[in-house]
């Protein structure tokens, strides 16, 4: 595994699951969403936003955290050699994502270039602004597109692995030699 693209529903654990593999394995690792949501929440032209992915996975080694399949799928996955699909369920994923939310509400914490999350988000329906809702709309979409992915042609070339529990996130990284002990509780709490 060299070049891994990790996917999941939002509050699946993507970025801290792959900024952790990125760290075990010495590889670079972009997180799709700090470059996508620029200041004020705009996000990247996707002429630019392609680009940036480009440059990144133009190297040997990578790791790459985010769904965007529709803007970038063909660059992260048509040279990605390995999937991590962290599957996690619904109400688990959707759980992590409102009390993350509410702690960077309430701690008014920085999320990328600038951007915090605010109470109209958190309360919005609409899902293009509430994490929130978009996590629970998307969950069974993202799980239809990554079930059909994985027995389709086109990605033969690209290692599958489905982690749908933590007791799985765990084990597959200890199976890479990953010693867990050297995190802290709040770290080995989110895999």
């Amino acid at each position: 595994m060299h070049k891994i693209c990790v996917m999941g529903c939002s509050g699946g654990g993507k970025t801290t699951f792959a900024a952790l593999l990125a760290q075990s394995l010495e590889l670079p690792h972009l997180e799709l969403d700090s470059l996508y949501h620029q200041a004020g929440w705009n996000s990247l032209s996707t002429a630019e936003f392609r680009a940036r992915v480009e440059k990144f996975t133009s190297h040997d080694e990578w790791v790459v955290d985010g769904n965007y399949i529709t803007e970038v799928g063909d660059i992260t996955w048509g040279g990605a050699d390995s999937i991590i699909w962290l599957d996690t369920p619904r109400l688990v994923a959707t759980a992590r994502v409102v009390r993350r939310t509410l702690g960077r509400v309430f701690l008014r914490k920085e999320l990328w270039n600038g951007n915090r999350e605010d109470w109209r988000q958190v309360l919005s329906r609409d899902p293009e602004r509430s994490i929130v809702v978009w996590s629970w709309k998307m969950h069974d979409k993202y799980t239809d597109r990554y079930e059909s992915a994985m027995t389709d042609p086109r990605w033969r070339h690209i290692r599958f692995v489905r982690l749908r529990t933590r007791r799985e996130v765990r084990r597959f990284l200890r199976s890479l030699g990953f010693d867990l002990s050297r995190f802290n509780r709040a770290t080995q709490a989110k895999l």
